[in-house]
């Protein structure tokens, strides 16, 4: 039986690590043959249009052109095999899980990158893409109506879900759940529900759960769009905070302020902030 031609793939993120690693990890793979690298949405359709790749591993959350606005510019019909990727667990997944090949949500191992390029390598060679165009014509027809819908009555998203523009008019972005942590050549995913605080260090964020300390590169200020308010409080421009966890507010002399977690650990209020700590702890009508 005669051998098929080689898998044409195309990486289209705006991260170059995220691109590296999928490179290495398609270069490991037989009878594959990368076209192309994208570093973003408009490289992404031009490299579709003049490479005429078999599979796409398209980047959710791209600048200027999401992962959407790419098929929306190459077209349903016109789309080959794709393979979304996501930093969002829960980001328009349902979508995106019947519309396309597969997903893949960042960070990613090994053994799910294998799950999804297996499927995509053999929904090919069947030549079942045509119904997988099929369905993400349909997923772009809602998003236009839930988009105008928006247009004429909705509001806007803002915060994290404006700082990641994704599929527009599909659900806006959660808040995080998780958080990569790149660890000696490795990542460590750590749960929010574990984070008690966060504190700025220079360009980086000390994540504090429990005895860990991890650190990230990564503003405060994006932390604090990105984080649910409901769980978490800036209450320093280097300090933020998980609410419930927070026992008591001490009031020092000279009108300073710190809040004291239940693990004894003691975090400064910004006087800025302080009535908006004494509202949330229902100090203050």
């Amino acid at each position: 039986m005669a051998e098929h031609p080689p898998l044409r793939v195309l990486i289209a993120d705006d991260e170059l690590l995220a691109r590296e690693r999928l490179e290495d990890l398609l270069r490991a793979e037989p009878n594959v043959e990368i076209v192309g690298m994208a570093p973003d949405g408009a490289a992404a359709v031009n490299a579709i249009r003049t490479l005429h790749p078999d599979l796409v591993f398209l980047d959710v959350q791209m600048p200027g052109q999401t992962g959407l606005d790419v098929v929306r510019a190459i077209g349903p019909a016109a789309m080959p095999a794709t393979i979304f990727v996501t930093a969002y667990d829960q980001y328009a997944l349902q979508a995106f899980d019947v519309a396309a090949v597969d997903y893949l949500m960042k960070p990613f191992d090994d053994e799910r990158f294998e799950q999804a390029f297996r499927r995509a390598r053999r929904m090919i060679e069947l030549r079942e893409i045509g119904r997988l165009r099929e369905q993400l014509l349909a997923v772009l027809h809602a998003g236009e109506a839930s988009s105008a819908v928006q247009g004429a009555g909705g509001s806007a998203a803002s915060g994290v879900h404006s700082s990641h523009p994704g599929a527009p008019g599909l659900a806006a972005p959660p808040y995080l759940e998780r958080i990569a942590v790149e660890m000696k050549g490795k990542v460590r995913v750590v749960p929010v529900s574990q984070i008690e605080y966060i504190l700025a260090s220079g360009p980086y964020a000390e994540l504090y759960a429990g005895e860990h300390k991890y650190v990230i590169r990564e503003s405060m200020q994006t932390l604090e769009e990105r984080l649910d308010p409901a769980r978490f409080m800036r209450i320093h421009r280097s300090a933020i905070v998980r609410v419930d966890l927070i026992d008591t507010l001490l009031k020092g002399a000279g009108g300073d302020y710190e809040v004291q977690l239940r693990s004894g650990a003691r975090l400064r209020v910004s006087r800025s902030r302080r009535e908006a700590v004494e509202r949330r702890l229902g100090m203050m009508p």
